[in-house]
């Protein structure tokens, strides 16, 4: 039976998910109503990603010192004050203020990312992939919550269909905030606060930190794009909001749904071919979206681009976990979210640009090259690790 802490923390992750889905169904279409040119109608979404990034490696060494409780009440804080300013923003039509809160609350988004490491240190060793499994398979609670909360705050502001939901998001970050202070989260050891530990280079010369940041990186980032670009892309084919967030609903379901049972594919049948499966199902998204835009192809596809997504993810937050000593966790948990987030940031901002000038099937197919690199060195350093497994098993030390 998994620790309370670790459903508590399933918990704070899916309100930090019904958050995040709630931001992706309405900022891009946000953007369209007020950003100057049609180029920046994705930028909020890249700065929220943006934001994330860049408080992932401070974050992670904050915890180090004053643990996950501080953390996550100052990353919650955050968001507090992001969809507040939110809210002031869109009530005015800032374009420049709607983008500031945006990069708030990917700030706080970038905190929460931690619940998943978070939920690995309260449980045993053995339980980890359930833990991870878990906390991630909270996400399918944000799949019904998210796109239902956007359509239902619509209603709040007749002459502002998109300002009730910031103010959902203040609740939703009030009351994640009071979970937070409320759950025995455990403080830092004394060997995580030991100076010391491989560097960085040192670390990247593992085969399977390689494996794990590529696959999360590419993962991710690819995952981003197409979503952002599916509510602009069903916009031009004259989908109303309500068939959008469906969608979006649908994805996030995709996405979050198979986190109860990836632990144990994971356990059963390795990491590797698992995150290959996750790149698999990437590549059917893009064959699918080559077929038509009709609501049918949109769903399938996202639904397969939520699924790859999460044996991606999944199986490279499992692999990272093997890859680093108590001393060296901040580092590696750090670094590697910076990457990954970067990604997703990267995915966010092109995602109107490319929408804009190929249009959506030829954003799909750009898609291609990066999900072949992961396989590719994915395999690559399997491969390698398992060679120095063998050299060292038949090594006289050994």
């Amino acid at each position: 039976m998994l620790p309370l802490t670790v459903w508590g923390l399933a918990l704070g992750q899916a309100l930090l998910i019904t958050g995040n889905i709630l931001l992706v169904s309405v900022t891009a279409l946000i953007g369209q109503q007020i950003a100057p040119s049609p180029a920046l109608v994705t930028l909020p979404v890249a700065l929220q990603f943006l934001g994330l990034m860049g408080v992932t490696l401070p974050a992670a060494l904050l915890m180090r010192w004053l643990g996950r409780k501080t953390g996550f009440f100052l990353g919650n804080l955050i968001g507090v004050g992001g969809a507040l300013l939110a809210f002031t923003a869109l009530s005015a039509g800032n374009f420049a203020l709607f983008c500031l809160s945006t990069l708030l609350l990917g700030m706080a988004i970038g905190v929460g990312q931690q619940y998943r490491f978070a939920a690995v240190e309260a449980c045993k060793p053995e339980q980890n992939a359930r833990a991870i499994g878990l906390v991630m398979g909270g996400g399918v609670l944000a799949a019904i919550l998210g796109p239902n909360l956007a359509v239902w705050s619509q209603g709040f502001f007749p002459h502002h269909p998109f300002l009730g939901a910031f103010l959902v998001l203040l609740g939703l970050y009030a009351f994640t905030l009071l979970l937070i202070l409320s759950l025995p989260l455990p403080k830092p050891t004394q060997a995580e606060q030991q100076h010391g530990g491989r560097g960085y280079l040192a670390l990247l010369r593992q085969p399977l930190l390689i494996a794990a940041i590529t696959s999360g990186s590419i993962g991710y980032g690819v995952m981003v794009l197409v979503m952002t670009a599916t509510p602009l892309a069903m916009h031009s084919h004259h989908y109303d909001f309500s068939s959008t967030a469906s969608i979006i609903q649908w994805h996030v379901l995709g996405m979050f749904l198979p986190s109860f049972f990836t632990g144990r594919l994971i356990t059963r049948f390795g990491v590797t071919p698992i995150i290959q499966l996750g790149c698999v199902l990437l590549l059917f998204c893009v064959a699918v979206t080559q077929l038509g835009q009709g609501y049918w192809h949109f769903w399938v596809a996202l639904v397969a681009l939520g699924v790859g997504w999460n044996f991606t993810f999944i199986g490279a937050t499992s692999l990272l976990t093997r890859t680093y000593q108590p001393n060296e966790k901040a580092r590696v948990q750090g670094m590697n979210d910076f990457l990954v987030f970067g990604f997703s940031a990267l995915g966010s901002l092109l995602a109107g640009h490319l929408q804009l000038w190929l249009g959506w099937e030829l954003l799909n197919l750009l898609m291609l090259p990066p999900i072949a690199l992961a396989m590719t060195l994915v395999w690559l350093s399997n491969r390698s690790h398992q060679r120095g497994s063998a050299t060292a098993s038949s090594s006289p030390s050994a």
